[in-house]
C-alpha cells in the first residue's frame, strides 16, 4: 500500500505540523535550530530513498543553500543527545508507554562507501549479511512505538579510522543493546520500564544479569535452539538435563492455552515453563538464571513459534502484553521508518549517520503524532493508518 494513497491517514502537511519545535531548544544558534526543522520537513516530502542529496532537493534554492544541508549533517558539531533525550519525553507524553522495544536492523549495502558497513550474522536469517547494523530504543505502547535512542554497530577496521571514527572501544552485540537501551532509559527520569529485547542470539545470561543489576525488568527473545534446564521440583518428572526450547515447547503439550496476538488472525496459542539457563550457577538462583521460557505461535505452525526469556518473577500473562510491544514496532518499522529515512544515510560520516536517524526519529514521532490526533478510530496491530499526500 503506498504511503501517498490521497484516502488514508493524515496529510504530509499534518505530519509536518506536528513536529514539535522545542526538540531543538538544545542546538546553541537559531540558524541550526531552523535547519533542523527543514531537515525534518524533506524528509517528509522526499519521494523514494531519504539520502541527503534527495532531502536537500527538497528544500530548493541555490547549489550553496543544498550543500548546507550536507554540511548540517555531516560535519555541523550539534550533538544529537540532548535532541534524543527531548524526543524520548514527547514520545512518552504522547504515548503513554508500556516499555522499551530494543531491536537490531540490519540495512544490506555493497561495498564500504557508507559508515559502519561490515560483515554482520542474522540470526533470523540464518546467514551472514554485508551492510551496517545498528540496535535502535523504541518506547512502545499498543497504539504505536517511536524510536528515540540508535547504536551503530562498529568492526575493528571501522574503529581503526580515527579520522572518522571517535576513539571507542569495540562492542559485542550485548554490550551494544545493552548501552542503547539503558542510556534511554536514563533520558526519562521516572521509574525503568522493562525492556523488549527482540534479538535472538545475544546470550541471555550475559543480558540478564546486567539489567538486573540496573534495576529493569528483561524480556528477551531467544533462539529454538537455545539450551535450558527444566527444573524437576517445578515440574516433576523431568530429569533437570539441558534440552532445546524447540524440544520443551513441543514436548509440553498439556501447557498450551489459546490466546489473543495484537496481529489478530486465527486462533493462537502460548505457553509458560520455568527454566534455568545451564551456564547460570547455584542452581539458577544467580542473577539472570531463573528465568520464565514463555511461547507464542499460530495454532496452525508451530515452528513459527516466537520464544522469550523473562525473569522469573513475572506471570505470562504480563509477559504476552510485553512481547505484543514487539509486534507493534514491527509493524511501525515496516510503515512509518522507512518512509522517513531511517534507513537511508550513504555517507561515511558517523556523526553524519547519528543526525540523520535522529532527525528521521523525529519525523517518524510526527507521522505518529498526526495518527493518533486524528479523528479516525484508534490505530491496531491489524489495521494501521499510513501517510497520504495533501
Amino acid at each position: 500500500m503506498d504511503m501517498y494513497s490521497p484516502s488514508i491517514g493524515p496529510t504530509i502537511h499534518e505530519a509536518r505540523a506536528e513536529v514539535p519545535l522545542d526538540l531543538f531548544e538544545s542546538l546553541p544558534r537559531n540558524d541550526l535550530r531552523l535547519k533542523a526543522a527543514e531537515y525534518v520537513t524533506g524528509l517528509l516530502t522526499a519521494r523514494g530513498r531519504k539520502t541527503l542529496r534527495n532531502v536537500a532537493d527538497q528544500l530548493g534554492g541555490p547549489a550553496a543553500r543544498k550543500q548546507s544541508v550536507h554540511h548540517f549533517i555531516s560535519e555541523s558539531p550539534w550533538e544529537w543527545e540532548p535532541v534524543r533525550r527531548d524526543l524520548a519525553r514527547h514520545a512518552h507524553e504522547l504515548l503513554r508507554p508500556r516499555g522499551w522495544v530494543v531491536r537490531p536492523t540490519v540495512v544490506p549495502k555493497a561495498g564500504r562507501h557508507s559508515v559502519g558497513v561490515a560483515e554482520h550474522f542474522v540470526p533470523q536469517l540464518g546467514r551472514t549479511v554485508t551492510g551496517q547494523q545498528s540496535f535502535g530504543a523504541w518506547l512502545a505502547s499498543p497504539a504505536a512505538g517511536v524510536p528515540v535512542n540508535w547504536q551503530l554497530a562498529l568492526s575493528d577496521e571501522w574503529l581503526e579510522d580515527h579520522g572518522r571514527i571517535p576513539a571507542v572501544r569495540a562492542l559485542s552485540p550485548e554490550e551494544n543493546a545493552g548501552d542503547v537501551a539503558l542510556r534511554a532509559s536514563r533520558a526519562l527520569s521516572r521509574t525503568p520500564l522493562p525492556v523488549v529485547l527482540d534479538a535472538p542470539g545475544l546470550d541471555p545470561l550475559r543480558m540478564g544479569r546486567r539489567f538486573e543489576r540496573a534495576g529493569i525488568p528483561l524480556v528477551q527473545r531467544v533462539e529454538q535452539r537455545i539450551r535450558l534446564r527444566v527444573d524437576p521440583l517445578v515440574l516433576p518428572g523431568h530429569s533437570g538435563l539441558p534440552v532445546t526450547a524447540s524440544w520443551l515447547v513441543s514436548a509440553m503439550r498439556r501447557l498450551w492455552r489459546p490466546h489473543t496476538r495484537l496481529s489478530a488472525g486465527g486462533r493462537n496459542l502460548s505457553m509458560a515453563i520455568p527454566v534455568t539457563l545451564p551456564e547460570s550457577v547455584d542452581g539458577g538462583r544467580e542473577a539472570g538464571g531463573h528465568r520464565l521460557l514463555v511461547a507464542q505461535w499460530p495454532a496452525s505452525d508451530l515452528a513459527a513459534a516466537r520464544l522469550w526469556l523473562a525473569d522469573g518473577r513475572m506471570r505470562h500473562a504480563d509477559v504476552l502484553r510485553l512481547t505484543g510491544l514487539a509486534e507493534v514496532v514491527d509493524r511501525d518499522d515496516g510503515l512509518v521508518a522507512a518512509r522517513v529515512g531511517l534507513r537511508d544515510f550513504a555517507g561515511r560520516s558517523f556523526q553524519g549517520w547519528h543526525r540523520h536517524i535522529t532527525l528521521a526519529s523525529v519525523a517518524h514521532l510526527a507521522c505518529i503524532r498526526a495518527t493518533l490526533g486524528s479523528d479516525a478510530p484508534p490505530r491496531t496491530a491489524t489495521g494501521p493508518r499510513l501517510l497520504r499526500a495533501g
